[in-house]
């Protein structure tokens, strides 16, 4: 777990310390590019932070809080490329229109994965309408899980903005940097047990997220293109459905994405 936020940390600063670099060595003569339309699919890996998992069950008597949980991410595909449909794994993807040379509106889709760690759990709060504060073990075996394993999934209305940084004379290739940022809700997958209560698994409007994302696009022969992007998001989960009860809680994502696109230039001026 250590290593894993090290690693994070470290290309999260490599990539920023590049943006300057790119931004500098901006080309100053590039074709219009207003009107293009844009859409790509790909994969990511996630890191999260740990957070505070609310429950309230009032038919129960229980309104207590996990304090300080650890969760990880489900990449799909571990077994062997390929082995399963494209959309069991974390996929993504962005549906663009540049409406400026610069500028453009997107559509920006995460479906990623949110798993809670088997660890040593601390809840404190009143189960049974009685005060409680003990450390379970948080498994399957102890009637303990809590998935969001069909989608954390994080949707974002974002504002897309482009800097040039080369460009060939035939438009054999183009590097681009990209800066988004956005907000939309997000539309959980709830799969879920405490202390053996099982809810009904089930997609809902579960909240609302904010993310900003920083990419490095190469664009071949005009129309294919491939992205490289790292994101940070924060979400924030409200009226989760579990047994007789809601819950809520809300944390923070570190994101890499690789997508593959395909652009379709707007017409020549």
């Amino acid at each position: 777990m250590i290593n894993s936020r090290r690693n994070a940390i470290t290309a999260i600063a490599f990539l920023v310390n590049l943006v300057p670099l790119f931004v500098a060595a901006q080309t100053r003569h590039s074709s219009n590019r207003k009107g293009e339309f844009y859409f790509s699919w790909g994969y990511n890996k996630e890191w999260y932070t740990r957070s505070n998992l609310h429950v309230e069950q009032p038919e129960l008597g229980n309104r207590y809080t996990f304090k300080n949980i650890r969760a990880h991410d489900n990449p799909g595909w571990d077994k062997g490329i390929f082995n399963t449909a494209m959309t069991i794994p974390q996929y993504n993807y962005r549906i663009g229109y540049f409406f400026k040379d610069d500028l453009a509106i997107e559509i920006n889709f995460d479906h990623t994965k949110y798993i809670i760690d088997h660890q040593q759990a601390h809840r404190k709060g009143t189960k049974d309408h009685k005060p409680i504060d003990e450390t379970i073990e948080w498994s399957e075996d102890n009637g303990f899980y809590y998935f969001l394993n069909n989608g954390a999934n994080f949707l974002l209305f974002n504002i897309v903005k482009r800097w040039s940084v080369y460009e060939h004379p035939n438009e054999k290739i183009k590097l681009d940097v990209l800066g988004k940022a956005g907000v939309g809700p997000v539309i959980p997958h709830v799969e879920n047990s405490f202390d053996g209560d099982r809810n009904n698994p089930d997609f809902q409007i579960g909240g609302w997220n904010a993310g900003v994302e920083n990419a490095l696009r190469a664009t071949f022969f005009r129309y294919v293109y491939l992205e490289f992007a790292h994101k940070l998001d924060y979400a924030r989960y409200a009226h989760l459905h579990i047994y007789k009860g809601r819950a809520r809680q809300a944390f923070g994502t570190y994101e890499l994405v690789l997508n593959l696109g395909i652009t379709i230039p707007g017409k020549k001026k």
